[in-house]
């Protein structure tokens, strides 16, 4: 296995393979100095050398496999000592790629931060390898589907002899930010709630409280999890793959469930169709309100005149007992001074002519401010909104970079109220927050009056995802001073790091929610199972651990194959949740692919509420949750084709 990256996602990807897996890996990574090697923003900075080392050393602290699994994964590949090879290379050349071993590698992850970088390399890396299976990291997700096609056709077309079920795992093209994106706004929104999707299904994945006395908890579809026994306790730490047996437990059975008085639990609680995905434009509103247009002045104005004119219909009606639309006419003429002058009528017809000439003199006035006002806000569509006065229950959202981005997507479509705040006006977000009109603040966030600009006193969550952990630290910290309440969730890269700023902020604020999240810790599964050639569907955070979802063939998975559904559930490794009952012709490949807008035929049949005494056969496709040792330990056994 060849890794190519510049930041943390490169290792933890390598310590992915070598310790999960036991694969052998080759890093290639940026020499120590340059511009593209990771920079992790955490006191005692190390190289990226030993960051993957310390990396490494933390996924091996994790609690023990059974034995019979040691023994199977000894006797199956005996690895030895130095099983990680780090060449240093400033990108990823035609020398490079030869070197680290791409001829006869069995696949390569591209997970540079620079798209371009990633494209270029693997048009190399197909040409030297065409049986390579690639994992490439694309922010442009239009643009990796047609990398997609163009990798397979050229495999294809060097290789006509490579049969389709290889071709069809030979290019996967990932997004880290799409991965995290759905577990990181749930994060800040609710603190429950996570979703994955699986052909255009969404599931959601719900975070229980302990029940009560004399209740009963409900258990959803199944329980996917218990949290932590320290959850509630301000001197526990985020339960993470080093907690122990206080830690959350993955993929419990219902004994354990049972017994386990106390804690919370995350089931998976529903299955809803989400439908095509809409295109970018159609998140934005099809026109400027009409309070943006017109500033509230103005509009009060506009109405007074209204007002005025009425009340002068009705005088008018009263007074010369005119038909109500006759009298309502003539105080109209009267208005636009369009009316003969009322010589020789009645006074009281006199005083009224004169009181419409007033109100009509107003109406030039504001016709000029609303002709002004108009201009200025079609111009002001083009630039950031401001936060508006009285804004509250928001979302203040920290950083607009690749994660950042894709987050604030997430939280527009699920239409909740958002605040950005960003440094650089040229951010890669930008352009997004100013076609939603999301009010974004633009500035230091660690300056002081940033977050004060942002609302941070009336907000109900701050996501702090900017790339440096000090700065995310620092935004909650102080936004904690302001409202010590305030819902919290950090993206930090250090699990101890984040484990002492849990503590901390939990014992400092018992009673606000306190969450820290990595990136490349909830990523890095998805690609290291691509690489494996099997389909991830996408990972929830428990606590500091990650549950994945992945599509899997029953076919050669001793296992699953032949047994029921029950038999087949592994508590702590891995549980079968739905069967793919299409064809196998007829399968879409991608279950993470939303279905198509006109493809009823499409729509795969999935079944979620499996009989446990269903017999698993080898033709059937599986949707199963798995932690990350549990799905290793599943493609360790089956044979490679």
């Amino acid at each position: 296995m060849v890794i190519c990256g510049d930041d943390a996602l490169a290792h933890r990807l390598g310590a992915e393979l070598r310790d999960l897996y036991k694969e052998r890996v080759t890093l290639v990574i940026p020499p120590d100095g340059t511009a593209g090697s990771p920079q992790i923003t955490v006191p005692g900075r190390r190289s990226p050398s030993a960051i993957f080392g310390r990396v490494s050393a933390a996924m091996s602290r994790t609690a023990a496999a059974p034995a019979d699994t040691r023994r199977t994964a000894a006797n199956t590949r005996r690895e030895p000592a130095d099983a990680v090879r780090v060449l240093h290379a400033a990108e990823p050349a035609d020398a490079v790629l030869a070197e680290a071993g791409v001829e006869r590698a069995a696949a390569l992850a591209l997970v540079y931060d620079d798209d371009e970088t990633n494209i270029r390399a693997a048009l190399t890396a197909r040409r030297l390898n065409p049986r390579l299976r690639l994992v490439i990291r694309l922010y442009n997700r239009k643009l990796g589907q047609h990398l997609e096609e163009l990798l397979d056709q050229a495999a294809a077309v060097a290789m006509p002899e490579l049969d389709t079920e290889h071709l069809d795992a030979s290019t996967t093209v990932l997004s880290d930010a799409d991965t995290v994106a759905p577990a990181l706004a749930a994060t800040a929104v609710g603190g429950t709630s996570k979703v994955v999707q699986a052909d255009g299904l969404l599931l959601r994945a719900a975070e229980r409280t302990p029940p009560g006395s004399g209740e009963v908890a409900d258990p959803g579809l199944c329980t996917l999890a218990l949290l932590s026994a320290t959850t509630h306790d301000p001197a526990g730490a985020e339960g993470s793959d080093t907690s122990g047996v206080e830690g959350p437990q993955l993929l419990p059975d219902d004994r354990t469930v049972t017994s386990a008085v106390g804690r919370g639990t995350i089931v998976l609680e529903a299955v809803s169709h989400a439908g095509p995905v809409l295109p970018a434009g159609r998140l934005a509103s099809r026109g400027v309100p009409l309070r943006e247009l017109f500033s509230r002045r103005l509009r009060w104005a506009v109405v007074g005149i209204g007002l005025a004119v009425l009340a002068l219909a009705v005088a008018s009606w009263v007074t010369t007992g005119d038909h109500p639309l006759h009298a309502a006419y003539v105080t109209l003429l009267d208005f636009f001074a369009i009316n003969d002058p009322a010589v020789g009528a009645p006074m009281a017809r006199q005083v009224l002519q004169l009181l419409a000439g007033l109100a009509g003199l107003a109406l030039l006035p504001v016709l000029v401010a609303g002709a002004l006002e108009a201009l200025g806000a079609f111009r002001a569509t083009s630039a950031l909104r401001r936060p508006p006065r009285g804004l509250s229950g928001h979302v203040v959202l920290l950083g607009l970079g690749k994660i950042g981005t894709r987050v604030l997507a997430r939280l527009r479509e699920l239409d909740i109220p958002v605040v950005c705040v960003e440094e650089d006006p040229e951010a890669r977000g930008i352009p997004l927050a100013r076609r939603l009109r999301v009010p974004t603040v633009i500035g230091d966030v660690t300056q002081e009056g940033v977050l004060e600009a942002a609302k941070i006193h009336r907000a109900h969550a701050l996501l702090a995802l900017t790339s440096a952990d000090t700065t995310n630290l620092e935004a909650a910290l102080y936004a904690r001073t302001v409202k010590p309440d305030l819902r919290v969730a950090l993206r930090l890269y250090d699990d101890d790091f984040a484990t002492a700023v849990y503590r901390t902020l939990r014992a400092a604020h018992p009673e606000a929610l306190t969450r820290s999240r990595s990136v490349s810790t909830l990523a890095a599964p998805a690609f290291a199972g691509a690489m494996m050639g099997r389909q991830v569907l996408g990972a929830i955070p428990v606590e500091r651990k990650v549950l994945l979802f992945a599509a899997l063939e029953v076919a050669g998975h001793a296992q699953l194959e032949g047994r029921t559904v029950a038999e087949a559930f592994r508590p702590g490794a891995w549980r079968v949740l739905a069967l793919d009952t299409t064809a196998p012709a007829d399968r879409r490949p991608d279950l993470a692919a939303p279905r198509p807008a006109d493809g009823e035929e499409h729509r795969t049949a999935l079944v979620w509420d499996l009989h446990p005494g269903y017999v698993l056969r080898p033709e059937d496709r599986v949707v199963l949750a798995a932690t990350r040792r549990g799905l290793a330990e599943l493609l360790a056994r089956r044979p490679r084709p």
